[in-house]
């Protein structure tokens, strides 16, 4: 077993150092902090690399939630928190892992997951930004590469399974893998690692702490989350814990540690966002087999006697059972009373479309994108319907000048690929279906979607030129491997310039 795994680690960890060279982009040619003694086993390019490499393995398992309402919250929450404790040196990441076991991680390189199952069991968002907090803080400080160079003086070996173990675990979310695969490579000085592993949690805690207070949440969110998942601790058989008590274990005295760091700051009275519920209202119902017990669930009280937030969630169960008109009635009702609410105008505008009351539909979006312009999740729910109604053009404007201004996801930009193929423009498609592979890791496929942008009947000559050194920047970061590949796989007939 422990062969079995060692093997499965060097081999990642060999592919890992292709991904140094071909993951690279012009962002990531920096001069090392030779500041930090974590920059002699892993510096933070290598660590941002690693990073992509793992997300990219997570977003091909199907399990990264792609809503853009959700991911929009999170990444709010996240930077607001990041933004207090961040050096200016790290970039970060946020997402959700649709997954519902309570966990939530810091891979290398500032990209910091939350599953599913932690956002429906914070009680308030001062708890969900106390988590975020911790995770932020494992970035800063540095405690993967940190733990890597604590791990140093052992043999070559151990390093190896130690960064071998750290992206088998995370890419297949499973961090029991790199509990293990860390207490093996260090052999005899398991006890060590463990103690250093739990310095860097309170340490995590204590920058996660007061970087909450800044950001103007309660200090004791962190401890008020830990005191539930302590109780969860007492209460669930051991393989029934959640994943947050194996990956972030909690005792009574990192409890009363982070009770009185949090005394030190004067208390708040904090209330949650309205965003904070819809969120989890969108997972809530998401998260039902059928539709049917979507609507169940949110009709277990009167719908008088619900607040504002419940009747989203009904409305939203109602979109999902294709009860459409009921979905409208309740979205006219919340827009009408609060307008600054943009997650209320989304669902108005979907229920109308979905009736087929077009007009009225697209007055929705077009007020709604006037009173909250480049809004991200508005943006996309109103491209994706307007490519429904047959209007690329207006989608690719749309998108373009939002991903001009907003750095886009990956399927963000499978979109706008689709509004431009479309909309006739075929060479602009191919390069956004470029950027698509490039951003997951493909290199060759990258160009060889430039070079059939090339091949265009249409191609303008600022096209070509735009085109042509996009492939000639790629090229400097491929490896000889991949200059081969790209090679074998040109296709046939294809005219291209001698740089190639």
């Amino acid at each position: 077993m422990i062969r079995d795994f060692a093997k499965r680690a060097l081999t990642l960890l060999a592919v890992t150092a292709v991904v140094f060279v071909s993951g690279a982009g012009a962002d990531d040619i920096k001069i090392p902090d030779m500041g930090s003694p974590a920059d002699a086993i892993l510096n933070k390019s290598q660590e941002a690399q690693i990073g992509r490499a793992i997300m990219r393995s997570i977003r091909m398992s199907g399990q990264l939630v792609e809503d853009p309402q959700i991911t929009e919250y999170i990444n709010e929450i996240g930077h607001l928190i990041a933004a207090q404790t961040n050096d200016g040196d790290h970039e970060f990441t946020f997402f959700v892992v649709d997954d519902p076991r309570i966990n939530a991680f810091a891979l290398p390189g500032g990209y910091i997951g939350v599953h599913t199952g932690l956002i429906d069991a914070s009680r308030n968002e001062d708890e969900l930004a106390g988590v975020l907090a911790h995770e932020v803080a494992h970035v800063t400080q540095r405690h993967i590469a940190r733990s890597i160079h604590a791990s140093s003086r052992q043999s070559v070996l151990s390093t190896a399974l130690m960064l071998g173990a750290l992206i088998l675990g995370a890419a297949g979310g499973d961090a029991d893998v790199v509990q293990a695969g860390m207490a093996i490579a260090q052999g005899t000085a398991a006890q060590q690692q463990i103690n250093f592993t739990r310095s860097n949690e309170y340490e995590a805690d204590r920058i996660g702490i007061g970087a909450l207070a800044q950001a103007g949440f309660d200090p004791h969110g962190m401890s008020s989350f830990f005191e539930v998942m302590s109780r969860q601790q007492l209460s669930a058989p051991d393989e029934r814990m959640p994943e947050f008590l194996r990956t972030h274990p909690v005792t009574s005295a990192r409890i009363a540690e982070a009770r009185t760091r949090s005394a030190a700051y004067p208390r708040v009275s904090t209330s949650d966002s309205t965003n904070y519920g819809l969120v989890q209202a969108r997972l809530r119902v998401a998260a039902f087999d059928t539709s049917e017990q979507a609507v169940s669930y949110f009709e277990r009280r009167d719908y008088e006697n619900q607040t504002d937030v419940e009747r989203y969630g009904r409305a939203v169960a109602y979109q999902r059972a294709g009860r459409d008109y009921e979905a409208r009635r309740i979205f006219e009702y919340l827009v009408e009373k609060d307008k600054k609410v943009i997650a209320f105008h989304i669902g108005l505008g979907q229920a109308q479309l979905a009736l087929e009351q077009y007009s009225a539909g697209q007055r929705t979006f077009d007020e709604a994108v006037d009173l909250f312009p480049r809004n991200v999740p508005l943006v996309i729910h109103y491209g994706e319907l307007l490519l429904q109604l047959g209007k690329a053009e207006q989608a690719h404007t749309m998108l373009l000048d939002l991903m001009n201004n907003v750095p886009p996801t990956p399927e963000q930009v499978r979109l706008i690929a689709r509004a431009a193929s479309m909309a006739g423009e075929g060479a602009e498609a191919y390069y956004y279906l470029s950027e698509y592979r490039l951003m997951t890791g493909d290199l060759v496929g990258g160009v060889n979607y430039l070079r059939q942008a090339l091949a265009m009947p249409e191609l303008q000559e600022i096209q070509r030129i735009r085109f042509e050194a996009r492939i000639d920047f790629i090229r400097e970061f491929m490896t000889e491997e991949q200059l081969t590949q790209l090679q074998r796989s040109r296709p046939v007939g294809l005219t291209v310039s001698t740089s190639q």
